[in-house]
């Protein structure tokens, strides 16, 4: 174990510790919020002095669970900060319901006294909902872009791993708590400190907010093929006006028969059955993440009629999409 001098940390740092609260709300993910905390103890650790503190709160005071269904007692309710704290919110799934009228009005009346806001995992949703987020630069959980992106218009969404946008911080989840933490650590303390901090974590490649969070193209369908890579990026990015196989066949200089040859040969599909796939994958977080009616679903999927939408949501999950609906309510509700 080593120790850090404090000769090497910024001038910045005082006596007086920083502190971070941590709002956990209902099925919050634990790794986001573990990894968060887990950095700042190993700070102190190898600062050999306590240079953060943090608190634990939540709606009620008692005791909130995670996505993996464990309890955490509370340090606290909804509670007054100080103008110094660093806010994070926790999310995690079903982040709508966990968005309750209360969190939002003291998120609101908690922004107007300056404090920094962060978003982890999906809680920027929670920011977003809460108007906080109005103009600003944010990310969220690669699964939620699609529902998040037709909720907040006002909102800049990016791909990164993080965000920090004046004194708003987002979050995609997962070990992007970490990337996050070592830049708070590195500008506060100093880029040895968080060295140190993420060579205990065992963290070899710290990301910055220009990464993003996920695997490139070629990574995640197995295949290093760069036209085969190129047509399916130009598919995900045109969801609502899909291209035409012809179309995206002549933008990569190939034949339409050559790009089938192409999707069949490494995908086991047409080029049209890997786009509708694309597009009900899409369709399905809205039906599950939004209050967006399946017509304006339908129409933000590329599908001119209702009954077509249905008829190929049908084909591809055994059920309709008002069924599909119905029954994400019910798990929730149950």
């Amino acid at each position: 174990m080593s120790d850090i001098s404090r000769s090497s940390r910024s001038d910045t740092n005082t006596s007086k510790p920083k502190r971070f609260v941590f709002l956990l709300l209902d099925h919050f993910t634990l790794l986001c919020f573990s990894a968060a905390v887990e950095s700042l103890r190993i700070a102190n650790r190898m600062a050999n002095e306590t240079l953060y503190e943090w608190r634990i709160i939540g709606e009620g005071g008692d005791i909130v669970h995670c996505s993996a269904g464990s309890g955490f007692k509370l340090d606290g309710d909804l509670e007054d900060l100080q103008r110094d704290d660093i806010l994070l919110v926790c999310g995690g799934i079903d982040v709508q319901a966990a968005t309750t009228k209360r969190v939002l009005g003291w998120l609101r009346r908690e922004s107007r006294k300056g404090v920094m806001l962060g978003g982890l995992c999906t809680a920027a949703y929670t920011l977003a909902k809460a108007g906080l987020l109005d103009g600003k630069k944010a990310t969220i959980h690669w699964e939620n872009q699609d529902s998040f992106a037709e909720d907040f218009e006002d909102v800049t969404l990016t791909k990164s791993v993080f965000v920090v946008d004046g004194n708003r911080i987002t979050t995609a989840g997962g070990t992007s708590s970490i990337d996050l933490m070592l830049k708070l650590i590195a500008e506060q303390q100093g880029e040895d400190l968080a060295n140190l901090v993420a060579d205990q974590l065992i963290y070899t490649s710290i990301r910055t907010d220009q990464d993003t969070q996920r695997l490139s193209v070629p990574t995640r369908i197995g295949v290093r093929h760069p036209k085969l890579s190129l047509v399916i990026q130009m598919m995900e990015s045109n969801i609502e006006e899909p291209i035409s196989p012809s179309t995206l066949a002549r933008d990569v200089g190939m034949s339409t028969r050559q790009l089938e040859r192409l999707f069949r040969r490494y995908l086991n599909r047409s080029p049209k059955r890997y786009y509708m796939e694309l597009r009900l994958q899409k369709a399905r977080n809205l039906l599950m993440q939004t209050d967006m009616s399946v017509i304006n679903v339908a129409l933000a999927c590329g599908f001119a009629s209702p009954s077509h939408f249905s008829k190929c949501y049908r084909a591809h999950y055994d059920t309709t999409p008002y069924r599909e609906r119905g029954s994400h309510a019910s798990r929730l509700s149950f």
